[in-house]
């Protein structure tokens, strides 16, 4: 399913979904990504009630955490897609993904101390990504500190 939806090609995402959910019709996982793909169809309400069936179902799934803040973020709801990736964060603490797709938030929300310590997280996961160290100091010297 995360094939077709980072292809763009929805169709057949929500096919593999729905043979998925004919054998297993709670699995949160399926539930969220299904309604992620349905939210770039434009069909948002759908969308919003799958992936919160699929957290009721999978509320320790990192997978519908990060769903949700996605549906959020595309809505230009950041407070909320924030606490979503937060969520995420306790149950898969070292997912680069949402860590990057987090410090991005704080950016836009001008969560200056925050986006240095999730940099920061990011720096110690992979230090050897040339990238990881320009972010690192961008979020310095946003933050005011750029002697650290």
């Amino acid at each position: 399913i995360v094939k077709f939806y980072e292809t763009k090609q929805y169709k057949k995402g929500l096919k593999a979904a729905d043979q998925i959910l004919k054998k297993f019709p709670e699995h949160g996982e399926t539930l969220s990504m299904k309604g992620l793909t349905l939210n770039s169809m434009d069909r948002k309400e759908e969308a919003y009630e799958l992936v919160r069936n699929g957290l009721k179902f999978d509320l320790r799934s990192h997978i519908c955490w990060h769903v949700y803040g996605l549906l959020y973020r595309s809505d230009r709801n950041y407070g909320e897609a924030i606490k979503c990736y937060i969520n995420a964060l306790r149950l898969d603490k070292e997912n680069t993904q949402i860590l990057r797709d987090l410090a991005l938030l704080q950016v836009q929300m001008r969560d200056r101390s925050g986006f240095v310590e999730t940099r920061r997280q990011l720096l110690k996961l992979k230090p050897a990504n040339k990238n990881n160290w320009v972010g690192f100091a961008v979020a310095h010297h946003l933050n005011g500190s750029p002697a650290q």
